[in-house]
């Protein structure tokens, strides 16, 4: 089972795209992207993705990614 991460798609619009696309082309991740996930206030003040549920967020794409990766290893699904 890979670990899931979610985004949001107004997140993406606003500056999590390039963290996305990077995830997406991971084949070892299941990236999901949906039209909200209620996490409103977040979106609009932060980058963020949900990661096996939980959040991690960052102040720039590369952060992103490179925090949901340590988010993963951190913690394995298993």
């Amino acid at each position: 089972m890979n670990p899931i991460v979610e985004f949001c798609v107004s997140n993406i619009v606003n500056g999590a795209q390039e963290a996305f696309e990077k995830l997406d082309r991971d084949p070892n991740l299941d990236v999901l992207e949906y039209g909200c996930l209620s996490y409103c206030t977040k979106c609009a003040e932060t980058l963020y993705a949900l990661v096996n549920g939980e959040i991690v967020e960052a102040d720039t794409p590369e952060e992103l990614t490179r925090k949901v990766y340590e988010f993963i290893e951190e913690n394995p699904l298993f």
